[in-house]
């Protein structure tokens, strides 16, 4: 289980930094997940990245996430963690549900901030709950 996490937390990181160093290399990887709408997307050096900003900050969020996970336990409780992955997806489930309802619109950057703790969250507790299997 040990090479499982370690090999999951060097994916996400290696996926994430893919995304912002290699755009162009990445971008049919990422139409399989992801819209790609160039007005919600970030651009790096004139280069559309692979998915869109809410797809990055969740990516980031993981990416940072990772590390933290493999040296640490997460904590324990199937509802503890339940009642924290759904606090961590309320921001994304807010401005996602207000603009589909026309009620706002968002800029990518907020977008991205939103996701950012679900992604983290996420993948802090599939490789912690890796961690806790022997």
């Amino acid at each position: 289980m040990r090479a499982l996490r370690i090999g999951l937390g060097a994916g996400v990181v290696v996926w994430t930094a893919a995304l912002f160093l290699a755009p162009d290399l990445m971008f049919p990887v990422g139409s399989f997940i992801c819209h790609q709408r160039p007005e919600r997307s970030f651009f790096v050096h004139g280069l559309q990245l692979p998915v869109c900003a809410r797809c990055t900050g969740l990516y980031i969020g993981a990416a940072v996430a990772a590390p933290v996970a493999i040296v640490m336990a997460t904590m324990s409780g199937a509802g503890r963690a339940r009642w924290l992955l759904a606090a961590a997806a309320l921001p994304t489930a807010v401005t996602w549900t207000t603009e589909v309802a026309g009620l706002a619109h968002y800029s990518n950057a907020a977008r991205c901030a939103a996701a950012l703790p679900l992604g983290f969250v996420a993948a802090w507790l599939v490789l912690g709950e890796l961690r806790g299997r022997r």
